[in-house]
């Protein structure tokens, strides 16, 4: 035998060795040697691909590491839409799916159900060709994704090559969900806080956050990990019959999946009766379990009646999530405070003892207002159950009075506002203190901090610290003032130098050309947030005839009702208000005033995003107004098209029970082409 010949015998046994071994170690976590012994290996084969770049293959433990840095992600179209779930949070729910279930199948008798965990990560679609892989995807729109082939092939969990043996389709796509495990996520987050880089908020964003990082060994150094749950397009029948049968297919060929021997976390159902029964027992060992879950995912069996079954909008009809509610955590508050918000309103804020929730660390919660207060009867000392509304905002749910001190007294809100300290106002209507002070400290320093967000004027440069300094040196206590601030004022502030300076009046100098809607919203009228200041933009075309609006003209505008109308004029009348936004248009604030095509191809149609789309929302947004159609604020019968991206939210579910039509962005982008 030619020694080259042998030679790449020997590399084809070598590669197939270390595959088999990256197998035991990240898929079933039984190493079957040492990290030394797996090291040398490793070299030996780095060493014959150098001396032989011609037998390297896609396919070789060498090609995970990949140092490109793409300029962005190129998009990639699924074959087959990747579908959301509906959601529940009620063991109710699961009963009335199965009902819904029978009815369609016109049955009677009990149906049996796969259920699987949740997995709390990123959905991704890996395309396998010859058992090769070849592409990576994440979900996007459903329709669309980005191309995250580089990244994925990092995930040592992920086989490059499927598991031979076994009967292999020519085009295999396998769905699945990139996860970080809890200690692993511990790590890289002591890792981020040790280097001076942005900790993560929970391993779901940690996962997300990677895949999508433009260079690839950012993506290596951290500790992804995969679970397979289904297929969509395959070119050859696979002749399987049950979604567990699928799930064991995919474990042969090589790939995590839930089912993991002597632990399986795919459990059969005969009956609805039964999948509650699992439900608890997830909820019961959600804690327990090496990574996140957030429910558990309720199938249908029988590959054949999914095909029946088919989809309800853009969600199976056989398949539905059963959601945990969220976690808790007791803690106890160390103190109230008092914030004082741009409108004046005196807000507590509960300062807790740092403790976890749902992976992340909570330090404050907010007690929304005074009635609050009383109603749970919180006070300082208390011992505290609190939770991440939707898994995301910390609440406290309630009190443990067996352990409130015996010094314990109510918390009284103060008479006087702890900025300014002048009398505050009482409604009772609307159960909010307010600081009858305009110019409050607190208040000036708030609304400034409004109108130079990002979604406002945009002046990116001017941060809250730089507003907070100005306001305290008495630089700033109007709008008008930024555009007055020259480079001495900022060179003053701690830590400006010349150039820090110069950015700032640079982006001082380019918000001066803006649109009416963001002017409008920036003004920080009450009760006027981003989608109404549209809708008056829209309504009123010049800022002259928005001063010049009437009650009864108001409520002619969207989603205007008589408390809004009853804001907007009293802002509007008031003469210092009317005289800031003159000074400010003197000083060359320039409003997009170019008339709203009222002939666009979406004139009279309404819309609504959920998840994330290929672009941003505010570059969305504007192609939509500009071809004539409209915003609204919430999903109602007066919705028009639902537009969904990656990982849409309640909106989505609520659409599906209105019959609003769902579309994704690529779908509405051939709407305006037609």
């Amino acid at each position: 035998m030619p020694m080259n010949s042998a030679l790449k015998t020997k590399y084809e046994i070598l590669k197939t060795t270390i595959l088999e071994h990256d197998y035991h170690y990240y898929v079933l976590d039984r190493p079957q040697i040492s990290d030394f012994e797996y090291d040398k290996l490793y070299a030996e084969l780095l060493h014959i691909e150098a001396q032989n770049p011609s037998f390297v293959s896609s396919n070789s433990p060498s090609q995970r590491i990949s140092g490109a840095i793409l300029p962005f992600f190129e998009k990639a179209t699924h074959r087959l839409p990747m579908l959301s779930l509906a959601n529940s949070y009620s063991v109710d729910d699961i009963e009335k799916f199965d009902l819904r279930i029978k009815n369609f199948l016109k049955l009677e008798s009990d149906l049996e159900y796969l259920c699987e965990p949740k997995f709390d990560g990123l959905a991704i679609e890996l395309v396998y060709i010859n058992g090769v892989l070849d592409k990576a995807i994440t979900r996007g729109d459903g329709q669309t994704g980005e191309d995250v082939t580089d990244n994925i092939k990092t995930i040592k969990s992920i086989p490059l090559s499927l598991k031979s043996g076994l009967i292999i389709p020519k085009l295999i796509e396998i769905r699945g969900e990139v996860l970080i495990f809890k200690e692993a996520f511990q790590r890289l987050n002591e890792f981020q806080e040790k280097n001076d880089l942005p900790t993560f908020a929970n391993p779901r964003n940690a996962a997300a956050g990677t895949v999508r990082q433009l260079d690839s060994k950012i993506a290596l150094s951290r500790p992804l990990r995969f679970f397979a749950y289904g297929v969509s397009e395959v070119s050859s029948d696979l002749d399987l019959k049950t979604q567990f049968q699928l799930i064991k297919y995919l474990s042969e060929l090589g790939l995590p999946t839930a089912y993991i021997e002597n632990n399986c976390l795919i459990k059969i159902c005969k009956n609805h009766l039964d999948v509650a029964d699992v439900y608890y027992q997830f909820e019961k060992m959600r804690k327990e379990l090496k990574f996140e879950i957030d429910g558990m995912v309720i199938k249908v069996n029988d590959l054949s009646l999914q095909n029946q079954l088919g989809l309800i909008a853009r969600s199976p009809r056989w398949a539905t999530a059963a959601k945990f509610k969220p976690e808790q955590a007791i803690t106890t508050i160390e103190d109230i405070q008092i914030q004082v918000g741009r409108t004046g309103a005196l807000t507590p804020v509960a300062i807790m003892k740092p403790v976890r929730v749902g992976g992340v660390q909570v330090t404050n919660a907010t007690l929304h207002n005074k009635d609050e207060i009383e109603r749970k009867n919180i006070r300082i000392g208390d011992t505290v159950i609190i939770q991440r509304a939707g898994d995301v905002i910390p609440e406290i749910v309630g009190i443990i009075e067996v352990r409130r001190p015996k010094t314990s007294t109510p918390f009284h809100f103060p008479d006087h506002c702890p900025e300014c300290n002048s009398k505050v106002l009482i409604n009772e209507e609307e159960s909010i203190i307010r600081c009858g002070n305009p110019i409050c400290p607190a208040i000036i320093k708030e609304s400034l901090k409004h109108f130079v967000s990002r979604r406002a004027m945009n002046i990116e440069k001017l941060g809250d610290k730089a507003i907070e300094k100005l306001v305290g040196a008495k630089k700033l206590s109007s709008f008008s003032d930024i555009y007055r601030l020259t480079e001495s004022d900022i060179i003053e502030m701690e830590r400006q130098g010349e150039k820090s300076a110069l950015n700032i009046l640079m982006s001082i100098e380019s918000s001066k050309k803006t649109t009416l809607a963001r002017f409008i919203y920036a003004l920080g009228i009450r009760f006027v947030g981003e989608q109404t200041a549209r809708h008056l933009a829209f309504h009123y075309g010049t800022i002259n005839r928005f001063l010049d609006a009437t009650e009864e003209d108001l409520l002619k505008v969207p989603e205007i009702g008589p408390k809004v109308a009853e804001a907007i004029l009293t802002s509007i009348k008031n003469s210092n208000f009317k005289s800031e936004i003159s000074k400010l248009i003197q000083l060359g604030i320039c409003m997009d005033t170019r008339p709203i095509h009222l002939n666009g191809v979406l004139n009279g149609l309404t819309f609504l995003i959920t998840g994330t789309l290929p672009i941003g929302r505010e570059t969305a947004r504007e192609t939509i107004e500009k071809n004539g159609g409209r915003f609204l604020s919430g999903v109602s019968k007066k919705l028009n098209f639902l537009i969904i991206g990656e990982d849409p939210g309640s909106k989505l579910e609520k659409a599906q029970e209105l019959g609003v039509k769902i579309i994704s962005w690529d779908e509405l982008n051939k709407m305006i082409e037609n």
